[in-house]
């Protein structure tokens, strides 16, 4: 089993998306989640699941696993998981995952647990 954290300063995050709009968005953010996450600290919450997963996996954000090859969901309760790129499972084969955000006091963190085929 592989786990991975990450913790952002939110404000750190709204600087960039102030500066550089939505083309900042469109970097990190799948279309899905764009379509689904308004508040800032929802999107913050998502930059520090898609570090905590490249994280788990041992690779960071880089050329084998980049942001857009990540997508997190929430199911009908609102706990968060996330799917994985066609391009991405081939490489990092996920048996099973779990994902935690959570924000508080300017800054949102995420945990995810995984294990690999």
């Amino acid at each position: 089993m592989q786990i991975g954290t990450d913790i952002i300063q939110i404000s750190r995050l709204e600087n960039s998306l102030e500066k550089f709009g939505d083309k900042f968005k469109e970097k990190f953010l799948t279309q899905i989640e764009i379509d689904n996450t308004k508040k800032i600290e929802s999107i913050a919450g998502l930059w520090a699941s898609k570090e905590a997963i490249s994280k788990a996996l041992g690779c960071g954000i880089s050329k084998e696993l980049r942001f857009q090859d990540i997508t997190i969901i929430k199911n009908s309760r609102g706990k968060p998981s996330f799917e994985l790129s066609e391009r991405a499972k081939k490489i990092f084969p996920i048996k099973s995952s779990s994902l935690s955000i959570s924000h508080d006091g300017g800054f949102a963190i995420a945990v995810v647990a995984l294990s690999l085929e």
